[in-house]
C-alpha cells in the first residue's frame, strides 16, 4: 500500500497547534453551540407569546416585552459566538494564503505573535460579552417584571408582568456565564501552552 497523501499545510491549520486549543475548539464547536441551539430555543423560544401583563392586552404585552428584552438572549448569544469566531477565522484565512502549518506557528516568532494576538482578541471579546450580558440580562430572572407603560397609555403607568419559566431562564443565564468563563480560562491556558512550547523549542535549538 502506498503512503496516504499529506494534506496541504493550509488545510492542516484548521486544527489548532496546541492541545488546549484543540479542546477549546471541541468545547466551543459542540457543547456550547448545542446548548444554545437546542436548549436555548426550548427555554426562550416562545417567551414573547407567554409574557403577560395586567391588564392582559396585546399592545401592552408587546410594549412591556420590548422594554423587558431590548434584545432577545438568543440573538445576543448568537452574535457573541459569531464575533468570537472572527479572530480565529481571519488567522486561518491568512495561514491558508501563506501556507502556514502548525509547526510554523510555534517555530516562527511572527506567526507565534500573530496567533497569540488572535487568542487575546477572543479573550477581550468574551469579557466584553460577559459585561454586556450582565447589563442586559443580569444574573437572575425575576418572576415579576414592573413595566413603565406610561408612554403607551397614561392610565397604565407601572404595571406588573409575569415572566414565564423564570427559574429555567436563571439556570440558563448562569450556564452561559459559565461557558464564557471557561472559554476565557481555556484561551489564557492556550497562550501559556504556546509560550512554554515556544521556549522549549528555543532551548532545543
Amino acid at each position: 500500500m502506498g503512503r496516504p497523501n499529506n494534506p496541504a499545510p493550509g488545510m492542516r491549520l484548521l486544527r489548532p497547534p496546541t492541545v488546549i486549543g484543540q479542546f477549546h475548539t471541541l468545547f466551543f464547536g459542540s457543547v456550547r453551540m448545542f446548548f444554545l441551539g437546542v436548549l436555548g430555543f426550548a427555554v426562550y423560544g416562545n417567551e414573547a407569546l407567554h409574557f403577560s401583563c395586567d391588564p392582559d392586552k396585546r399592545e401592552l404585552n408587546l410594549f412591556c416585552y420590548n422594554q423587558f428584552r431590548p434584545i432577545t438572549p438568543q440573538v445576543f448569544w448568537a452574535l457573541q459566538l459569531v464575533t468570537v469566531l472572527v479572530p480565529g477565522a481571519v488567522f486561518h484565512l491568512y495561514a491558508a494564503c501563506k501556507t502556514i502549518n502548525q509547526e510554523d506557528i510555534l517555530q516562527k516568532p511572527i506567526y507565534t505573535v500573530f496567533y497569540i494576538l488572535t487568542v487575546l482578541l477572543r479573550v477581550v471579546l468574551e469579557v466584553v460579552s460577559f459585561w454586556l450580558q450582565s447589563h442586559l440580562f443580569g444574573f437572575q430572572v425575576n418572576p415579576v417584571y414592573r413595566c413603565d407603560a406610561g408612554a403607551l397609555n397614561k392610565k397604565f403607568n407601572i404595571t406588573r408582568c409575569l415572566v414565564p419559566e423564570h427559574f429555567e431562564k436563571t439556570i440558563f443565564l448562569i450556564a452561559m456565564y459559565t461557558f464564557t468563563v471557561i472559554t476565557v480560562v481555556l484561551c489564557v491556558a492556550e497562550i501559556f501552552e504556546i509560550l512554554c512550547r515556544r521556549l522549549g523549542f528555543l532551548n532545543n535549538q
